[in-house]
């Protein structure tokens, strides 16, 4: 069956599969408490007498118990399915966060809430929802990543009007409420209704050296640790730039209203970013796609970097930096897919979503300490730049595929490189 025939075949059977985790994506640990952190901080300042620092160190406490804690979740969902990983996880999340309404002015308490969120919400990482995406799609692989992690843009893009709605009816304490009732009821019903993921073939296995079904060969895979080594800069640059985005624009004395305007670009691209991505990774060879698409992001931060910057060449930097960017997630589960196969996937996937969380955690940081230094972002963003060009050339060096669906031949694919 050719891959136009079987596409539309993979969607009418796959969609539900899809929603769900689009939905659970955008209501996880990965979107809910750093998207609305920003509107919320500003209560917890004023009701608590804390600065604006000591509200923002939550998502770090997240960042370090994520290296902790995606690695045993990739076991669990391998050991146990995703499945029971997803409808334990996605409840116990929501309830967890619901726990920020109980704050009594301790910092302490404050900080040890986060670190229950993030180990309740470790089930609700990508790791699971892209485990069941890789285990139904073959040919359209790469644009049900795309739409399925279409959840977080979408998440982001609606969760600031419905924060300001609340808070003026209802006050801050019962918006973490609300805020914990979406994946509580809406995730986990249509997860338990719609998430039935099956355990796929284990695909055919290309070369002699494809891993086998034991539990730590990837560990002595170099194809693995090249990834594990891409991955880090390029979630550092992802996302040094992103929260500093409006002080960026605003340093280049762009008027308020055009920082506005520019600012919500940048979902946009990064929803086109992942539909665009998707697609082509379908069609042609990943590691490509990641390195043109990467190295636009990589024109982005150096245009942002700039000394002059006007309204024209602000927003071709932000279109650039989120096609760019928007791509990372569908990439790394693609990768891990077609280069580890489906056995071992939540295992690998664990420990490579460990590698860009360790990343993704320092961007902000440095970002943060080179602007006090400097009251600038040139360096920040050039290092950016290149480490976005480094890590997907990297990727380059991954070869051909592994694992491929057992319907597709392997002499005429257009995604493998000609030699591995």
């Amino acid at each position: 069956m050719s891959e136009g025939a079987k596409r539309p075949g993979e969607f009418r059977e796959g969609w539900p599969i899809v929603l769900c985790a689009m939905l659970g994506i955008g209501l996880s640990l990965s979107s809910l408490p750093f998207y609305s952190l920003g509107p919320l901080a500003g209560e917890l300042v004023r009701a608590f007498e804390w600065r604006l620092g000591q509200v923002m160190a939550g998502p770090s406490i997240v960042a370090a118990t994520i290296l902790l804690t995606s690695p045993i979740v990739g076991l669990l969902s391998d050991r146990f399915g995703v499945r029971r990983v997803v409808l334990i996880s996605v409840p116990t999340f929501g309830l967890a966060f619901m726990a920020f309404a109980l704050g009594t002015g301790s910092i302490a308490q404050y900080y040890a809430t986060w670190a229950v969120v993030a180990i309740a919400g470790a089930g609700s990482l990508p790791v699971t929802w892209t485990w069941a995406i890789n285990s139904k799609f073959d040919a359209s692989k790469g644009l049900a990543l795309g739409l399925a992690l279409l959840g977080t843009g979408l998440f982001a893009y609606a969760v600031k009007p419905f924060i300001a709605w609340l808070l003026p009816l209802y006050g801050w304490r019962m918006t973490y409420v609300a805020l914990g009732c979406l994946p509580v009821f809406v995730s986990f019903p249509l997860a338990w209704v719609f998430f039935k993921p099956e355990r796929p073939p284990a695909g055919r296995k290309i070369g002699a050296e494809a891993l086998g079904p034991g539990r730590a060969e990837f560990l002595r895979q170099w194809r693995f640790w090249v990834l594990m080594a891409a991955l880090v800069p390029i979630s550092f640059a992802v996302a040094g730039p992103i929260p500093n985005l409006e002080t960026i624009l605003a340093q280049a004395q762009l008027a308020e209203s055009d920082v506005v305007t520019l600012a919500s670009l940048l979902g946009l691209s990064v929803i086109a970013g992942r539909l665009a991505g998707g697609w082509l990774i379908d069609r042609l060879w990943a590691p490509a796609v990641g390195m043109a698409l990467l190295s636009a992001a990589a024109v982005a931060c150096w245009l942002l970097a700039g000394e002059s910057l006007s309204f024209t060449g602000a927003a071709t930097a932000i279109v650039l930096f989120g096609l760019g960017t928007g791509v990372e997630f569908d990439l790394m589960a693609f990768l891990v897919a077609r280069y580890f196969g489906m056995r071992i996937y939540g295992r690998v996937y664990g420990f490579v979503y460990a590698a860009f969380a360790l990343g993704a955690g320092a961007g902000p940081i440095y970002f943060g300490h080179m602007f006090d230094r400097s009251q600038s972002y040139s360096d920040p963003l050039m290092l950016s730049s290149g480490f976005l060009v480094g890590g997907a050339a990297l990727m380059l060096t991954l070869g051909r595929y592994r694992f491929h669906p057992p319907e597709r031949p392997t002499k005429t694919h257009i995604d493998s490189p000609p030699t591995s």
